[in-house]
């Protein structure tokens, strides 16, 4: 039988093992963010191809209401948007191209629609941007010369106040992303939409089996050759996720997926890798140990050095709540309330992170959406009428998403005066 001194001898290890790894973590976001992000994203004299070197690509399994709000939100200027579906669907000033159940390919889900499109849509154009089905373009005008362009996102309200403000801290700890053409492999590649350069697409191919198609494609592609990977900050809007759950499944996911595809990295990378995953999923448990050692000190020796210790670094998630909040504020300022709610938002963002850890996916889940007409379409996503999106979200008023015309902001004003600009 263990003594009451080993029992504690484990507990402090445990801890302390914790408590560094997390450190090391947020100690790197914040060189990341601080210094390594500055001047990283790309400027309005950067961009120099216009909308006429761009083809649009939306997938979908079949939600029609959703895929056309998108298309709508594109600027008039892109004249070839094309939509892969897993039905035929009708979208008006789209081309809809509807995946053959005969096709067969190394990739599944929503990676097999990405390969056929690439060996059957023709594109003459220099880049294809992807937008996920749900995804509201906004000042959109051009893209830069690059191989790769990560566009920024910036989740609207969907109908759950907390999965919307856990959504508030994911963009602040995202803020990370502007540092990310500094490294040869980017550690992630999600976001508001992602443009590749069509001849790169070729070489690359999406003909592999992953859940998570975008941050294995970047990856493969930096493997085979020298890529210019950028970020535009242009915080398309896509949609938070109108549920808990559908946020737990969506976190699960990209976790399993980024996990699973790490076998492409360099060992050096790879390791880091490791580091953060492992990181991420016990990052539910920071506020609960911060907590508990508040509550009852006694149970850990040298609790005053940890203690301490423990305390700057669950300071450090306040800090990563502002960041996102600073992005929404102009538009959106009812997200201060996600900085006194911040220990709980962690606990809720990072749990299908630890989920994931512990219990991998292998296989793609859908998101919920929410649509955007009266039409229910039986799918893997909840539907609901623009009626009741534009009366759920206080910033949007009946008629403005099927009005916005992709080149100016969805919501302009948050309450905020215009010279409050964040980077």
């Amino acid at each position: 039988m263990l003594s009451m001194f080993s029992i504690t001898s484990i507990i402090l290890v445990i801890l302390w093992a914790i408590f560094i790894l997390y450190s090391a973590s947020v100690l790197f976001w914040l060189f990341e963010v601080g210094v390594l992000a500055r001047g990283q994203t790309v400027s309005s004299d950067e961009v120099v191809y216009g909308h006429e070197d761009v083809q649009v690509r939306i997938l979908t399994i079949g939600a029609e209401d959703v895929v056309q709000a998108t298309v709508d939100s594109i600027p008039e200027g892109v004249s070839d948007i094309r939509v892969i579906a897993e039905r035929d669907i009708q979208i008006e000033g789209a081309t809809v191209h509807v995946v053959p159940t005969e096709f067969e390919c190394n990739a599944t889900h929503k990676g097999r629609a990405l390969e056929w499109a690439r060996q059957n849509v023709p594109c003459t154009q220099e880049f294809i941007l992807y937008l996920d089905e749900d995804t509201i373009v906004q000042q959109f005008t051009g893209l830069p010369d690059a191989d790769i362009i990560q566009i920024t996102e910036m989740p609207t309200f969907t109908g759950s106040w907390i999965a919307y403000l856990s959504e508030t801290f994911r963009i602040g700890y995202q803020y990370e992303q502007r540092a990310f053409s500094r490294f040869k492999y980017p550690l992630y590649a999600w976001g508001g939409g992602i443009a590749i350069r069509k001849s790169l697409e070729d070489e690359i191919t999406w003909d592999v089996k992953t859940i998570t198609e975008d941050t294995n494609f970047v990856w493969r592609a930096v493997e085979r050759r020298n890529v210019d990977f950028r970020v535009l900050n242009l915080k398309f809007r896509n949609q938070a996720p109108p549920t808990l759950r559908g946020m737990f499944r969506q976190r699960r996911r990209w976790f399993s997926g980024t996990q699973h595809s790490a076998d492409i990295l360099p060992r050096r990378y790879r390791a880091f890798l490791s580091f953060r995953m492992i990181a991420w999923a016990l990052s539910p448990v920071i506020p609960v140990i911060s907590l508990f050692l508040f509550l009852f000190p006694q149970y850990v020796p040298q609790s005053a050095t940890y203690f301490l210790g423990s305390i700057a670094a669950f300071s450090i998630l306040f800090v990563v709540t502002f960041v996102g909040v600073v992005v929404y504020i102009n538009h959106e300022r009812i997200t201060l309330l996600a900085l006194p709610l911040t220990p709980l938002l962690v606990v809720l963002n990072t749990a299908g992170a630890l989920w994931g850890w512990i219990s991998p996916v292998q296989t793609f889940a859908v998101t919920e959406k929410v649509a955007l007409k009266k039409e229910r379409i039986a799918s893997e996503t909840d539907l609901i009428s623009p009626a009741t999106l534009e009366e759920v979200n206080p910033w949007l008023e009946e008629g403005d998403l099927e009005n916005h015309d992709g080149e100016g902001t969805l919501i302009p004003d948050g309450g905020i005066e215009d010279s409050f600009i964040w980077p």
